[in-house]
């Protein structure tokens, strides 16, 4: 399903709008609700909506548990960090118990860090199938989505949950969650904004099938949704 907005605000409305949705019926079927983060800049303003009336008042918050889908290995106080984005604009200002915020901590051992990210979810889906309510994805001017990058190994993993990545370019270690645990959620949307994006996203979405450049192509949830948010900017290039 591919929904288009006229800008950026409208897209974050409609993507705070459909976390709070599926957060309230998560709770109804099964007690409580789980979401995967995204990163970058496209999902502040989704983030600050969570954060302020009407939406602030809607949500089952002492039911969430908030995961990541990647993470830089940085301070926490990095402007890099993707939990520093979250917390800033939106889960420093609800009442989602400390306990049940769970941030990737990577630095210094991102092998270590996913391991233990791994574990962590394991034991939150204490032997069910690791089916996360909602994923929130990017996309990045390359193709990627979380971090999982054009030609980087974890392209390939067939079983680990969670998985780290080095960039060499950027000289940069990351951790992230792998296409086989994303592909098992309910719900994964994608928030693409800005004219910038709309040759990549024409290409993932049209072009031929070629994962190893264009990383987004590898989600595909086995039973759940799939969805884009696209603002009117990124969809220019479009059929």
């Amino acid at each position: 399903m591919i929904d288009v907005y006229p800008d950026l605000e409208s897209l974050s409305r409609a993507a705070a709008a459909l976390l709070v949705r599926q957060a309230n019926l998560a709770v109804a079927a099964r007690g409580r609700f789980s979401v995967a983060l995204a990163g970058g800049a496209t999902p502040r303003r989704t983030y600050e909506l969570l954060a302020a009336p009407p939406l602030k008042d809607q949500a089952p918050w002492d039911r969430m548990h908030v995961f990541w889908g990647d993470e830089r290995c940085v301070p926490l106080n990095d402007s890099r960090s993707n939990a520093r984005l979250a917390k800033e604009a939106w889960l420093d200002h609800v009442p989602i118990p400390g306990t049940q915020i769970h941030p990737m901590n990577c630095a210094p051992d991102p092998a270590a860090a996913a391991r233990q990210y791994e574990a962590q979810l394991r034991e939150f889906f204490a032997g069910q199938p690791p089916r996360l309510d909602l994923v929130l994805l990017g996309l990045g001017h390359d193709g990627h989505t979380a971090s999982l990058f054009p030609g980087t190994a974890v392209l390939k993993e067939g079983e680990r949950w969670a998985a780290p990545v080095y960039l060499a370019e950027a000289d940069l270690h990351r951790v992230t969650l792998t296409a086989p645990l994303i592909n098992q959620a309910a719900v994964v949307a994608f928030l693409v904004a800005g004219g910038a994006k709309a040759g990549v996203l024409r290409e993932v979405l049209h072009g031929p099938r070629d994962p190893a450049r264009l990383p987004a192509q590898l989600i595909q949830p086995q039973t759940g949704e799939l969805r884009w948010l696209a603002d009117l900017a990124a969809a220019g290039s479009l059929p």
